[in-house]
């Protein structure tokens, strides 16, 4: 089973709108947000999501001429307890795995992390030596 998961990025001018922009038109071809992130440098900014149906969502922001990339990210399921995010970090640290973004949230007695590294194949089987549970983008979105 494919432990990757993938988050979208999309690319905006840092303006009034962009968010409902790009809600509506996630809702118009139908699509659930289930999670997500904005950043931005001042003038541009990203939005990163987790959706339920990532190639529907790719193809409705792309025909509406926003600048989108799908992101392979590592989704690690750990304990709900102080520590667990040092356990994860430290082991990719130990193998010399920069962690470019990580984000997380709580479901339940569980803890999920999205990585994102330069080298998810290092990371993924660095992680899963460690014996940490990796879950597939189905996985995630049933929590």
């Amino acid at each position: 089973m494919n432990r990757t998961a993938h988050l979208i990025a999309v690319f905006l001018e840092n303006k009034p709108g962009q968010t409902a922009r790009v809600s509506k038109i996630l809702a118009d071809a139908g699509v659930n947000l289930c999670w997500l992130t904005i950043a931005n440098n001042g003038t541009f900014g990203v939005m990163k999501f987790l959706v339920d149906q990532c190639d529907l969502a790719v193809t409705a922001l792309k025909q509406q001429g926003l600048m989108v990339s799908l992101l392979p990210v590592l989704a690690v399921e750990t304990d709900n307890r102080p520590g667990a995010l040092l356990r994860v970090t430290d082991s990719l640290r130990a193998q010399n795995i920069n962690l470019d973004n990580c984000s997380g949230f709580v479901a339940g007695e569980h803890a999920l992390l999205l990585v994102e590294v330069p080298n998810i194949v290092q990371a993924r089987a660095t992680l899963e030596e460690q014996g940490f549970r990796l879950l597939s983008q189905d996985e995630m979105l049933r929590l």
